[in-house]
């Protein structure tokens, strides 16, 4: 069994993805009473939490029996750095990023999914990074508009995922890894750099000096000539990734859309 732990669940928009994808929702943490009940209709026996602060590894133990998941899935909140609000970033009392990464330090899954809105990559995406290359996960970001999932409008969104290298042995990339240790985790290669450092200069390498958080800002800020419902300047997502495609644009060459 494939399982799912949701954060900031809403009405349940990951849970019912995650659940098509074939995991089993084990427990859900929500705030806000109006979607709490809708939680309640869809899903009577799943375990929930109503604070963040109170959802600890051994509550989740107490309420579920398990010790860790598959996944934990969050949309953290975006109005700390959602262009319609004030943008306070940490400032904001509801900059819950790191009840989050307490919560996967607790319960420790092998893949973490979360879900924000582009104005969290000028003032938080580089603190998440390092918060989960901190605890042990290789990390990837990307923007995907509503529209790639055909969607009458574009309405961008930065999704993180996350992979622990210490589960199921190491997650290898180009067999930079090499496992050492009883239990498999991958601890340094054979230069003695941590999966962490690996991890940063291969992101450093795709994306220039300041790793793939440059490379997202850059493309989420860079203007086209329509301006997006967000207000702000028109954002080209196929090529968030994607430094050469960019510098082919900026040269007149075509792009290749990938939605």
């Amino acid at each position: 069994m494939k399982t799912d732990l949701s954060l900031f669940s809403g009405i349940g928009g990951l849970d019912l993805a995650a659940e098509a994808a074939g995991f089993v929702t084990v427990g859900q943490c929500e705030w806000a009473d109006y979607p709490t009940k809708i939680l309640e209709k869809h899903w009577p026996d799943v375990p929930r939490w109503r604070d963040i602060r109170t959802l600890t590894g051994e509550s989740f133990y107490e309420k579920t029996g398990l010790r860790t998941v598959d996944v934990i899935s969050g949309g953290f909140p975006c109005q700390p750095f959602s262009v319609a609000g004030k943008r306070g970033g940490e400032e904001d009392d509801r900059y819950l990023w790191p009840e989050m990464c307490r919560v996967i330090a607790e319960i420790r899954p092998a893949w973490v999914l979360g879900e924000n809105v582009p104005g969290i990559v000028d003032l938080a995406l580089d603190q998440v990074f390092l918060d989960l290359e901190n605890l042990g996960y290789t990390t990837q970001a990307f923007v995907i508009p509503a529209c790639g999932v055909d969607a009458p409008h574009r309405r961008d969104r930065v999704c993180i995922v996350a992979h622990a290298l210490d589960r199921g042995g190491a997650l290898r990339r180009d067999r930079e890894l090499q496992d050492a240790g009883s239990n498999g985790a991958a601890r340094a290669d054979l230069r003695g750099r941590t999966p962490g450092t690996v991890e940063r200069e291969r992101r450093e390498n795709e994306s220039g000096p300041a790793g793939v958080a440059d490379g997202l800002r850059t493309a989420v800020y860079e203007a086209d000539p329509d301006a997006d419902t967000d207000g702000l300047p028109g954002r080209r997502a196929e090529s968030v990734l994607d430094p050469a495609e960019r510098e082919r644009e900026r040269r007149g060459g075509a792009a290749t859309t990938a939605f």
